[in-house]
């Protein structure tokens, strides 16, 4: 029996990342056999075959591969017959490039010290790294790829991209980065400044005959005129639209939980400002960084800077309806026991607003000096419902209209509105007790995604910059955004209970 002779392929030393199929024939003679296919020295499938029939052996995973053969002649003799080394690498090289994103300033040169490469055959390959670095133009501005190739003896390829972002290096820059620090620290000084002088005040004020108060605007005061007339300015402006007309009238109910703003318009000027305000603090940052400014650092700002005022007045004003809903009871009792002790409803609004604070002692002192003005008790009301648009004040409001026309006893009326109150808060302490713990899972949800980015970013600053720097990343980030919106709406509906 020959050595080897019965393999159609003996050995393939050089490793390849195609299949290999290895047809084995028995001498003449043999009676049976069996072979072993060994991958890495560790057996993988051993297979009987009787007869002289060839047996056809597939390798196909990486590693390497070698086949034992043991045949029988007619007296039961053994022979083994041993293959050589089939090697096979389907594994691409790994290539290290650090960071994918690499930012240069104009004219310089790219340093390419820290690209490597390995494989699980050819060990080391960062000799053989090509890459189309000849072809990057560092003193053209904007955003190049830097592309890495390498392969393996298998003919295994692997390439990483690098997103290289050429900035100006304009000592104009320079200058008016240097211009804004000079700024902002004369600012603070005059800030530290006026600071001393209002805390030297303070203390010359205990010993002083007439303190001198109100001769002098102080610099908040300064701020919030110049702010003012800026709204009042842009509001003026917007108001020519019809557009932003209709969407100030969205906003016409925030005004009841700021101090500045007298209307929906006034707010939508102060959405537009703190757009423009986050686009220049955009623009200072990029100023400082010498970097020029990309479309997405002015529409991300922007989108931002408008909402912001949004979420804001978006709580307090929840925060408002809520104290509201809280504190109405209160106000039902005070005025029923107050009708039966023979006051009438205008002494009870009054008494209200005196044995009351907060939010709805303001709104039924606001309702007493309408009453002092001559109007009448149903407009009055109807205007408070108007105010906070809550569903217990409408039905308040609709009660004492149907008494003011059909007349009634006030006393059983506010009685039965009282109950109605307390049996409506008791119901909903009862479900926010029971849905506290789903509530409570539902924001951790929410939160989540926020504190992985956040960690991600610390860990590695430059880990979500694909998502825009790239044409996919934005479409990506497009899409998770709309993602996590709709979730956010599923959720809440799920959540929403009406009581």
């Amino acid at each position: 029996m020959g050595e080897n002779s019965n393999f159609s392929v003996n050995s393939i030393d050089v490793p390849t990342n195609q299949d290999v199929t290895v047809s084995f024939s028995p001498v003449i003679g043999t009676q049976n056999y069996t072979y072993t296919v060994y991958k890495d020295d560790i057996p993988q499938t051993t297979q009987q075959v009787t007869g002289q029939d060839s047996s056809e052996i597939y390798l196909t995973d990486t590693g390497t591969y070698k086949i034992v053969v043991n045949m029988y002649d007619v007296n039961n003799n053994m022979t083994t017959l041993e293959s050589g080394n089939y090697i096979i690498d389907k594994e691409a090289p790994i290539i290290d490039v650090g960071d994918t994103y690499l930012e240069v300033t104009k004219g310089s040169q790219i340093n390419e010290n820290s690209i490597s490469a390995t494989d699980n055959y050819d060990n080391d390959l960062t000799s053989q790294i090509t890459s189309n670095i000849d072809q990057i133009d560092t003193n053209e501005i904007g955003h190049q790829k830097l592309i890495y190739t390498v392969s393996d003896t298998a003919g295994n390829e692997a390439s990483k991209t690098i997103d290289v972002n050429v900035v100006n290096n304009d000592y104009t820059l320079i200058i008016i980065q240097i211009f804004l620090i000079v700024c902002l620290l004369f600012i603070t000084l005059i800030v530290f400044r006026f600071k001393r002088l209002l805390k030297l005040e303070k203390r010359i004020d205990e010993y002083a005959l007439s303190p001198k108060r109100g001769h002098n605007t102080s610099l908040m005061d300064i701020f919030t005129n110049e702010y003012q007339k800026l709204n009042h300015k842009i509001a003026k402006i917007l108001g020519k639209s019809v557009f932003a007309t209709k969407y100030a009238k969205k906003l016409d109910k925030y005004v009841v939980v700021t101090e500045n703003h007298k209307s929906g318009m006034e707010i939508l000027a102060l959405k537009v400002i703190t757009a423009l305000l986050l686009v220049v603090v955009a623009f200072i940052s990029d100023v400082i960084q010498i970097k020029l400014m990309q479309v997405y650092e002015i529409g991300l700002p922007l989108l931002i800077g408008f909402f912001i005022p949004d979420i804001v007045y978006f709580v307090k004003y929840k925060a408002y309806k809520r104290t509201i809903e809280n504190d109405l009871l209160s106000a039902i009792i005070i005025m029923n026991n107050a009708f039966k002790a023979g006051r009438n409803i205008t002494q009870a609004i009054e008494i209200v607003g005196e044995e009351l604070s907060g939010v709805i002692a303001e709104e039924f002192k606001k309702m007493s000096l309408e009453l002092s003005y001559g109007l009448d008790i149903e407009i009055i009301f109807r205007r408070f419902a108007d105010r906070v648009k809550i569903e217990e004040v409408s039905y308040l409001t609709a009660s004492l209209t149907v008494l003011n026309k059909t007349g009634g006893n006030i006393i059983e009326v506010f009685s039965s509105i009282e109950k109605t109150l307390f049996n409506k808060k008791k119901l909903r302490l009862e479900l926010a007790s029971l849905t506290g713990s789903s509530r409570l899972i539902v924001y951790i949800l929410l939160t989540i995604p926020f504190f992985f980015v956040l960690v991600i970013s610390i860990i590695s600053p430059t880990y979500f910059l694909p998502f825009v720097t790239t044409d996919l990343g934005l479409v990506l980030l497009i899409f998770m955004i709309l993602y996590y919106i709709l979730f956010v709406i599923v959720v809440r509906k799920i959540m929403k209970v009406v009581i």
